[in-house]
């Protein structure tokens, strides 16, 4: 009997360290440090993806990450522009705060970013594909696939040897840049995926068989960059790491076209966002929350149980991953600096509405050299010659512009109608209304500025081509002026703005 008791005892004791070991076991899961993988298309806007609604595009990867993931509807870039909004995104900073406002130009101070404080909790951190950040950045990495003959023609060759390569003792972040689906573009393995007769042509553009051509190649470089996010998904659970692991997937700016990229219209600034997670979202749920480009780096370090810097201007949005409904932002601003031709532009969205302050009216708002070359501008200036533009799509070619612009979202997805002094169809009540809101926004707009040492310096970087012709201006070709928040130490400071 005692030998019974005994036994019984021993296998009591055994069930009941067995259960605990196995909680122990899953406790420890749980709370392993989540890998973070960010992604980034260059030139990619919100609603070329058919997790957007893009029937025509063919996006099978992200649409599933979507789909069990959480999407953001109201994700705003604080400009359109690649160097700046990529440097903006890592450090969490306006690009004016970061020293690096316009193309091409790169922070003179160290600033804390992702990388940095990841890396500093005892993160592997790694880059591959296009860089485009400066030289400073790069001390948060570990490990920089950036060089020409490593990335491939799209950028992303490097994604999975850097995943297979990482150091797997430790939790990992990754920034995944590729060059897809930026200008100019070859010949490759996705080209003709997509059939130009089948597109639908956007009302900004001309519908004709140059430009649904110069549309059909632009979704075939989104097919690659897709079919390399579903290869780095396959090496993820080939890892066993996938249900762990955050994966974010956004863009830089807008798509390479006329009034697209380098725009303040949500086709130039506004970023699809995916935040997939298996162990932290739920899938198929859907935020209409206002976020800005620089919440992202807070929000990462958040995941991570990381505090920010003081550095950080964004706030963290991890309370919408489990109430994507909740409120986050009231306003977010976004700006344009020089690209390729002289600009100042400065915005700030809210829920319903988008307002524009431009300093330079002055001039023409045609895009970027890249557009300026590309077979849908071409068609643009042909059909201008005939006289066969409409507003929208004569809007590249307007000079003077308005000094403001105002747009009511819900009535103006296109932003084609600026209601500034526009007489209203429905009455002197709604164009008063109107004029309180523009003045009102304009107030935020200038109080933002203030705070976080924004300016309008008189001498700005030139043109260093022509807005006809896209030739290079001699006199003007790599001569810098002074860079917005320069005279103001922008760089230097740690207010937030308007938030």
């Amino acid at each position: 009997m005692i030998k019974i008791v005994l036994k019984v005892r021993s296998y009591l004791c055994l069930f009941i360290l067995c259960i605990c070991s196995g909680n122990t076991i899953g406790q420890e899961n749980r709370t392993n440090p989540p890998n973070v993988v960010l992604i980034i298309a260059d030139d990619v806007s919100f609603d070329d993806l058919g997790a957007y609604g893009n029937p025509f595009v063919q996006t099978p990867n992200i649409d599933e990450l979507a789909k069990n993931g959480l999407k953001f509807n109201n994700a705003i870039l604080t400009t359109s522009s690649c160097s700046p909004s990529r440097i903006s995104i890592i450090t969490g900073r306006y690009p004016h705060n970061t020293g690096a406002a316009e193309l091409h130009t790169q922070p003179k101070v160290a600033f804390e970013s992702i990388a940095s404080k990841l890396r500093a909790k005892g993160y592997y951190t790694g880059q591959a594909g296009k860089w485009h950040m400066g030289k400073l950045l790069k001390q948060g990495f570990d490990r920089i696939y950036a060089k020409p003959g490593e990335i491939g023609d799209g950028g992303e060759a490097r994604w999975l040897p850097s995943l297979k390569e990482r150091d797997k003792n430790k939790p990992f972040f990754f920034w995944f840049a590729s060059i897809d689906a930026h200008r100019e573009w070859g010949e490759n393995e996705f080209s003709d995926t997509h059939d130009p007769e089948e597109i639908e042509v956007p009302a900004t553009l001309i519908d004709d068989d140059s430009t649904r051509i110069d549309l059909a190649r632009y979704y075939d470089e989104i097919k690659r960059f897709d079919f390399h996010i579903g290869e780095v998904v396959k090496e993820l659970k080939k890892q066993k790491v996938y249900d762990n692991t955050v994966i974010i997937v956004m863009s830089d700016n807008g798509r390479p076209f006329p009034r697209d990229k380098t725009r303040m219209y949500h086709s130039g600034i506004k970023t699809p966002l995916i935040i997939h997670w298996p162990e932290g979202i739920e899938g198929e749920r859907v935020s209409n929350s206002l976020v800005s480009s620089i919440d992202i780096a807070p929000t990462i370090l958040d995941i991570c149980g990381i505090e920010p810097p003081e550095t950080f201007q964004g706030k963290t949005f991890k309370a919408l991953f489990d109430h994507p409904d909740k409120d986050f932002r009231k306003y977010a601003f976004a700006e344009h600096n020089w690209h390729d031709y002289e600009a100042h532009e400065r915005m700030v969205r809210t829920k319903k509405h988008l307002y524009i302050l431009n300093s330079r009216p002055e001039l023409p708002n045609q895009g970027p050299l890249d557009i300026v070359n590309s077979p849908s501008f071409r068609s643009l200036v042909k059909a201008g010659k005939e006289g066969k533009l409409s507003p929208a799509q004569s809007d590249v070619f307007v000079a003077p512009r308005p000094a403001e612009e105002l747009f009511v979202l819900k009535d103006d997805p296109l932003q084609v109608r600026n209601v500034v002094n526009k007489k209203s169809l429905k009455g002197e009540k709604l164009k008063k209304q109107n004029e309180l809101i523009r003045s009102q926004l304009r107030d935020v707009l200038t109080a933002w500025m203030e705070e976080t040492g924004d300016d309008i310096p008189g001498e700005l970087t030139g043109d260093w081509y022509t807005r006809d012709t896209g030739e290079k201006i001699e006199k003007n070709f790599r001569k810098r002026g002074e860079m917005p928040g320069e005279k103001e130490n922008a760089d230097r400071s740690e207010e937030k703005g308007r938030f």
